[in-house]
């Protein structure tokens, strides 16, 4: 018995595809080495490590404070996404030949399915988690995690749909994370 899918979601099903081949169509040489080396940087949340040492090593009290947040909020988010949303969800990921991504910018296809990407959820969770804690200082954070978010799409590895559900699942996560330390902390 096979179900048939709401038209809504075959509709933007296609967007999705036409968005990501348009990134995959569009030249730019001078961004695929970078964007290669950001998303490889990220894998198994490297990125979110290397800030949160950093700013516990530089930033006194406050800085440990937030990189144990970000840290949280980004385990967290790691465990909803790989454990419940993605088996859940089931999304094949793109075809990078099919759909036209230049061999320059691909980086290893993962195993895992497509939706939510874990890297955006990661990168969003951390900045949204350590942001909360250091203010408006927490903003080049959110600028990484957009960078680390489109890195995904450009490399070829997720549609722009699985990029936009991982970072509002990492932006959710991480509220509740700070919630649930703020009312500890008390």
């Amino acid at each position: 018995m096979s179900r048939r899918r709401p038209r809504w979601l075959l509709d933007a099903e296609r967007v999705d595809v036409a968005i990501y081949a348009a990134v995959a169509a569009t030249p730019t040489p001078s961004l695929d080495r970078g964007m290669s080396a950001l998303t490889r940087a990220a894998d198994r949340s490297g990125v979110w490590i290397a800030s949160a040492t950093v700013m516990a090593l530089t930033r006194g009290p406050l800085g440990r404070r937030a990189a144990l947040t970000g840290l949280a909020s980004t385990a967290v988010t790691s465990a909803v996404v790989n454990l419940a949303v993605k088996p859940l969800a089931r999304r094949r990921r793109p075809d990078v030949v099919a759909l036209g991504v230049p061999l320059a910018r691909q980086v290893r296809m993962p195993a895992s399915r497509s939706l939510p990407s874990g890297h955006a959820a990661s990168a969003f969770a951390f900045a949204t988690g350590a942001g909360h804690v250091l203010g408006p200082e927490g903003a080049p954070l959110r600028g990484l995690a957009a960078l680390v978010a489109y890195s995904r799409i450009h490399t070829g590895v997720h549609f722009p749909g699985d990029v936009v559900a991982g970072s509002l699942i990492g932006t959710v996560c991480a509220q509740a994370v700070t919630q649930a330390l703020d009312r500890r902390r008390g």
